[in-house]
């Protein structure tokens, strides 16, 4: 068995991410040689161990980090700044602080500065998910085969840069660099701007009539309970994100608007001819995500 990339692996939070890495790290034994696990509440500690899925839990982030080669924030990125003032002064010097947030800029924002010097941030976001949440949502295919993106910022040591893509790798992830305000910008539109729309269109649903909405709940179609489905995540954390991404996530919404307001016209005024080349775009868009074995 390789070495493990950490010493000891701190996770702050221990929801269906951190609580995937944590079974990877149980399941290979190459991420961490110790796992330790934080979280808000002492019934969420209380299950990671029933679970075993940690070596250690903290309901003190600063006890948590203390001695952690690496350090991976879990939680919401709305509470990123208030979590990083409490454990920066406890970084232990080497250590590498990372994050699996849906939002680098504001990550960078938040954190960044209260990064101590020798202490190497690293974000990152693995591009894998789904609607559950808590540490009994976690599995440990969950990265397999999909994609992580690291942000660096400009400066950041690259072996420490290095290490976080083994283990991400080692997670089954594949890995790229980006810049994040371009990360904020296509994930704006291939995860933000969907939820977004998800949400929206299942609380339509929630407003109509009665006999109506049951009807719509009775005999959902397809279409709509993938809708569902996306609308049953974690509302705290999409709250986030849609507050941490405002700027990239209202661009997208209004050309997502735009092209929904030609479509209407389209439909009014009886054009086939744009609507079959629509959902032909449409159909080009999905062939693509099967070839890249994203599906």
């Amino acid at each position: 068995m390789a070495e493990p990339v950490f010493q000891r692996l701190a996770l702050i939070g221990i929801g269906l991410i951190g609580s995937s890495v944590a079974r990877i790290a149980r399941q290979r034994g190459d991420l961490a040689a110790e796992v330790v696990a934080n979280a808000r509440s002492q019934a969420t500690l209380d299950r990671v161990r029933e679970l075993g899925i940690a070596d250690r839990t903290e309901i003190d982030p600063a006890r948590a980090v203390e001695g952690a080669d690496c350090v991976m924030l879990c939680a919401p990125v709305g509470a990123y700044a208030a979590l990083a003032e409490v454990i920066a002064p406890h970084l232990a010097p080497g250590c590498v602080l990372t994050d699996v947030g849906s939002t680098k800029q504001s990550v960078i924002r938040d954190v960044g500065p209260l990064v101590p010097a020798g202490a190497h941030f690293v974000p990152g976001h693995p591009l894998a998910g789904t609607e559950h949440s808590g540490p009994d949502a976690g599995f440990p295919e969950l990265f397999q085969g999909r994609w992580t993106l690291l942000t660096p910022p400009p400066g950041t040591d690259a072996d420490a840069v290095e290490r976080v893509a083994e283990l991400w790798r080692r997670c089954g992830s594949m890995v790229d660099v980006m810049e994040p305000g371009h990360h904020d910008r296509v994930l704006a539109i291939v995860s933000h701007l969907p939820h977004l729309i998800a949400f929206t269109i299942c609380s339509t649903a929630d407003d109509l009539e009665g006999e109506s909405r049951q009807q719509v709940l009775r005999f959902a179609a397809s279409g709509f309970r993938d809708f569902t489905r996306i609308a049953g995540s974690d509302p705290v954390m999409w709250r986030d994100i849609f507050l941490n991404n405002r700027e990239a996530l209202l661009e997208m919404l209004a050309r997502f608007t735009e092209d929904a307001q030609a479509m209407a016209r389209a439909v009014r005024w009886g054009d086939g001819a744009y609507i079959e080349q629509s959902v032909e775009r449409g159909r080009k868009i999905r062939r693509s995500l099967i070839e890249l074995k994203q599906a």
